[in-house]
């Protein structure tokens, strides 16, 4: 009878759960949907950037495109299609401009790189005494503005006065026409270029070189390397992310070179120091062909873009 009481007291059984389905998985929560207005938040906070972006970047690219297909005749904007850029591949003056720029591109940029990894390894030597001094001096000169060196050094290189020519007379030297005569004129403006941008590039190579390994250079002293060549198989595979920054920034800075014959030779002489820059330049406020100064403004857009994918390319394979 108890046995039978006690059937009665238990509880119903469970029922088992069913067996999880095969290659089913838990659903996923949902996320809470924000309000309209929750979305439109971010938009709102870049509207300034975006209206900003428009109108002095976009807006300006855009028509100096559609203006490079015009000409003004007789104070009406004419749609003239490819004639500017035809002119362009007929004009003497282009192609002084195109050579004057690359001559100076090809010599400058090399001996600016050269100099600045030289230095680079020197301020990054532990022999060398106040190294922190020495930093901050060759960096110095990238704080000044183009105008303001432009200035000094036309006053340096000033034929009369000017004393670079008072200290090649002092040790019986003739003065030299640093800024009248083609040759000089053009050794000036690099000269020029490279005080005012090796000490920032300089920098850049000094920090690179922080991140080499001191390892790889124990390694290669104890393999019988010497200093050259520790430089040679250590440092300057180390320098290559910095080289190849650098070289295509300071390509792009040196097809647009405006500012240093500008001030010290406007050009001169006889167009010896002419670049496509300045060349921009005169079309488009001294002569007010604003429809040709927008055609070689695209032109060196391409040009550079062409010289830099070029130097890309050729960098890269050679550093795998």
């Amino acid at each position: 009878m108890s046995d039978t009481m006690n059937a009665g007291l238990q509880p119903p059984a469970r029922k088992a759960a069913p067996p999880a389905r095969s290659g089913t998985t838990p659903p996923r929560r949902q996320p809470a949907r924000r309000s309209p207005r929750a979305r439109a938040t971010p938009f709102v906070f870049l509207t300034p950037v975006i209206v900003l972006f428009l109108g002095f970047k976009v807006y300006p690219v855009l028509y100096a495109l559609a203006l490079s297909f015009t000409q003004n005749v007789g104070g009406v904007t004419e749609f003239v299609g490819g004639a500017n850029y035809g002119r362009l591949l007929r004009d003497p003056l282009f192609r002084t401009a195109l050579r004057n720029t690359l001559e100076i591109l090809v010599i400058q940029v090399p001996l600016m790189l050269g100099l600045a990894i030289v230095l680079a390894v020197a301020l990054n030597s532990k022999l060398l005494k106040w190294r922190s001094f020495f930093r901050v001096a060759y960096f110095v000169p990238i704080v000044m503005g183009l105008v303001a060196y432009g200035i000094l050094f036309s006053a340096l290189l000033n034929y009369q006065n000017g004393f670079i020519n008072y200290l090649l007379t002092s040790i019986g030297l003739p003065r030299v026409p640093w800024l009248t005569d083609p040759f000089w004129a053009k050794a000036s403006i690099i000269m020029a270029m490279t005080w005012h941008y090796t000490g920032q590039t300089t920098v850049m190579y000094l920090a690179q070189l922080q991140s080499v390994p001191g390892e790889l250079y124990e390694a290669a002293q104890m393999d019988g390397a010497n200093r050259l060549q520790q430089f040679w198989h250590v440092t300057v595979p180390g320098l290559r992310p910095a080289i190849l920054l650098t070289v295509v920034l300071s390509t792009i800075g040196t097809l647009q070179l405006f500012d240093e014959p500008y001030v010290l030779t406007g050009g001169g002489p006889d167009n010896a120091t002419l670049t496509i820059g300045m060349y921009l330049y005169y079309s488009a406020f001294k002569n007010f062909d604003f429809g040709y100064a927008s055609a070689i403004g695209y032109v060196l857009a391409l040009i550079v873009t062409g010289v830099s994918v070029v130097q890309m390319l050729v960098l890269r394979r050679r550093a795998r």
